[in-house]
């Protein structure tokens, strides 16, 4: 089979290392991928953002099967142009990944459908919304309504905070058009999980459960980022807890998507908190989660493309999903600044140790010129080591990652602890 996967970040570059292990598989493309990926994938270059453009490709060379790692060609509606043209795209339609590109539309359709969330109030006027704060309990959470490559969700902490958040995404316009509403939510108090699901439409299974670090200092202090590093699974999650999910989080929203007239074939993305009256939802997205992808995928014991198939074949009941019984943490490198400005074209140095001391290492933003690495976006790389416990899977990555250099690197030193 030919694989086609859209993206060219960590994540990416995390399911062409679960696709290269399928003996399915004879070649694939990664569009516009990452010089990481060269061992296993040729790079395309066409914008993950070119619908037009990737559709043309996967039919000129006969894709079997297109996977897409980020939100904005779903929001844009990829799935749709492809499934058009007859081709099998995993990710769902562009009215399916309404969950991820409007805050709004997630939060009204948890209450139709009793999905638990926090207590929010939705905004277009600043005045109006400025209003509403002086009556609230601090913190508040502040979300731009669309996308905002997960950085567009601010903690206010008392009521100057709220109000520069506000002034940020409506009046100064940061995240451009994706803040000209807000939604406005009660703070939830807990610990963050993570559960990814396959869902062909019909049925839905949950992945195991994983943890994201976003917040860029250790002790979960600092402004978010797009995740420092994520762990797999969580050990506070148990089988009691996850059924909890299952019924009262994933199938009430695959049964809402149904009632809404959704086929949703892909990838469902709950970012949960889990509070004193149960795991409620903090956001949906329609994708892998990236740095999550890359602490769940390597744990993955059955063949990631014939999970996809299913998907594609409506008989995702039949499938039996299969999990190494391990633990995996995954650490992000990030370049110095990350996530306001930062330098480019830093040298790269020690990832064939890290390797050899048998961790994986997943780019993200890198670029390659003759033998060596460079650095060229916010998250760099990642490191992801695999253990029997928690504890071991953490020492392996911290030790893999300690033979990785280049100027500014930053990285969590606390990875796994929370």
């Amino acid at each position: 089979m030919r694989i086609l996967v859209v993206g060219q970040g960590g994540r990416e570059h995390a399911l062409c290392y679960a696709l290269a292990k399928s003996k399915k598989v004879k070649e694939i493309y990664a569009a516009p991928g990452n010089p990481g990926m060269d061992e296993i994938a040729g790079r395309v270059d066409i914008n993950a953002e070119n619908i037009e453009g990737l559709a043309d490709f996967a039919l000129n060379k006969n894709i079997d099967i297109t996977v897409v790692g980020p939100e904005t060609p779903l929001a844009l509606g990829i799935s749709d142009e492809f499934n058009k043209r007859g081709l099998n795209i995993i990710g769902p339609v562009k009215e399916g990944a309404l969950l991820e590109s409007s805050k709004v539309y997630a939060k009204n359709f948890m209450r139709t459908y009793s999905i638990p969330t926090a207590f929010y109030e939705v905004f277009d006027d600043y005045r109006k919304a400025m209003e509403f704060i002086d009556g609230q309990k601090f913190p508040v959470v502040i979300k731009a309504e669309g996308l905002a490559q997960g950085k567009g969700v601010i903690i206010a902490r008392d009521k100057r905070e709220a109000q520069e958040a506000l002034e940020d995404l409506m009046v100064k316009k940061v995240f451009g058009s994706s803040g000209e509403r807000v939604v406005i939510e009660e703070f939830l108090e807990g610990r963050e999980v993570t559960v990814l699901a396959f869902c062909d439409g019909n049925t839905i299974i949950p992945m195991l459960p994983s943890r994201d670090h976003k917040r860029l200092f250790d002790n979960n202090e600092g402004p978010n980022t797009g995740g420092m590093g994520a762990i797999c699974p969580c050990p506070d999650v148990d089988g009691n807890l996850m059924e909890d999910i299952y019924k009262k989080i994933l199938i009430r929203t695959l049964e809402g998507l149904k009632k809404e007239g959704i086929i949703y074939k892909g990838i469902l993305y709950a970012g949960l908190m889990l509070t004193k009256e149960g795991p409620k939802v903090l956001e949906f997205n329609c994708r892998f989660g990236d740095p999550e992808a890359q602490a769940v995928l390597p744990l993955l014991k059955s063949d990631v493309v014939e999970i996809f198939e299913s998907i594609i074949n409506g008989n995702l009941d039949k499938q039996t999903i299969e999990w190494e019984g391990l633990f995996a943490v995954n650490v992000v490198a990030a370049s110095g600044g990350y996530p306001g400005k930062y330098e480019k074209g830093k040298k790269i140095i020690g990832l064939e140790k890290a390797k050899q001391k048998g961790a994986l290492v997943f780019h993200s933003g890198t670029l390659k010129s003759g033998n060596e690495y460079y650095t060229s976006g916010g998250r760099v790389l990642s490191v992801t080591a695999m253990g029997a416990k928690l504890n071991e899977a953490r020492e392996k990555a911290y030790d893999a990652l300690k033979e990785i250099y280049f100027e500014g690197m930053h990285f969590r030193k606390d990875i796994g602890l929370y």
